[in-house]
């Protein structure tokens, strides 16, 4: 596929994350995606693979956060599409917000994505979930 199309194939992901378009995704992505998030001892960091496993991302991440994400600039190359954005939200475990500039480095073939790495703000993240003896600091 062109550069110009897998572009517009992960902007139409992004679209349907926005919408919470779960048919939308599926369709989006390879049967066999494997989507990464560094990290430990935070609910969303790991490996997540197919269909199922983005089905538990997508559960785990409505539990514990809300959030906004804004894709603001596409950089492609080849079968590689590499997105800058920025995301706003709040833990729900602790209530406090958080401001997240990330980069996700996505792998789409054939129209589909099929590898998914995030690259997050893990501190302003941890800085949210921080607990405290008697709850939320």
């Amino acid at each position: 596929m062109s550069i110009e199309k897998n572009i517009q194939t992960v902007k139409d992901f992004f679209a349907a994350i926005g919408r919470g378009d779960r048919e939308a995704l599926l369709a989006l992505v390879a049967e066999d995606i494997e989507w990464i998030i560094p990290g430990e001892d935070w609910p969303l960091a790991g490996t997540r693979h197919g269909h199922a496993g983005l089905a538990d991302l997508l559960e785990t991440a409505s539990k514990s956060i809300e959030t906004t994400t804004e894709p603001r600039e596409f950089v492609a190359q080849g079968d590689r599409v590499f997105v800058v954005g920025f995301a706003r939200g709040k833990i729900k475990a602790t209530n406090k917000t958080f401001e997240d500039d990330w980069i996700f480095a996505i792998t789409v073939r054939d129209g589909r994505l099929t590898n998914i790495r995030e690259y997050v703000d893990t501190q302003a993240l941890a800085r949210a979930a921080l607990m405290g003896p008697d709850g939320p600091l």
